[in-house]
């Protein structure tokens, strides 16, 4: 048994360029809630689901790829409909898809994936996790009528 015991996480921490543009990505975009900025800081905190993100501003803008940073991502869970509606609604809003839609069958995490970038070039996930093998698999072209 190990000598800490963690119970629980309190929030998780995305840094961005530019705090206002991130702000309206993960609030109008996402549909994230606002809880408001930290006093006179440089960090915006949202609730996704029962979980916390910090919105935190570096001092310097920084563009990473997510091939240079090992495909570190943020995942938020979501239902089909959701998901589907997502994927529609990031094409329309011109935010960049990173990768093709992910169906995994097998692994921790399965269900369907896709992948995207913020404006920050932070790379973000929507998983549905009830897709199952043996569903249907659009491709995203498909999916968003391209």
């Amino acid at each position: 048994m190990a000598d800490l015991q963690v119970q629980g996480v309190v929030h998780w921490s995305i840094p961005v360029n530019d705090l206002d543009e991130s702000e309206k990505f993960y609030g109008e975009i996402l549909g994230l809630e606002s809880k408001g900025r930290l006093g006179g800081s440089k960090m915006s905190c949202f609730k996704a689901g029962s979980h916390d993100i910090l919105l935190c501003e570096r001092k310097e803008a920084l563009t990473r790829t997510p091939q240079q940073d090992n495909r570190l991502h943020h995942a938020f869970m979501v239902s089909p409909d959701m998901w589907e509606r997502g994927a529609k609604l990031l094409h329309e809003k011109g935010v960049k898809v990173a990768e093709a839609v992910v169906y995994r069958e097998k692994g921790h995490f399965t269900g369907r994936e896709l992948y995207f970038l913020d404006p920050s070039g932070n790379m973000l996930e929507l998983c549905d996790p009830n897709w199952k093998p043996g569903m249907p698999t659009p491709s995203y072209e498909e999916i968003v009528g391209k």
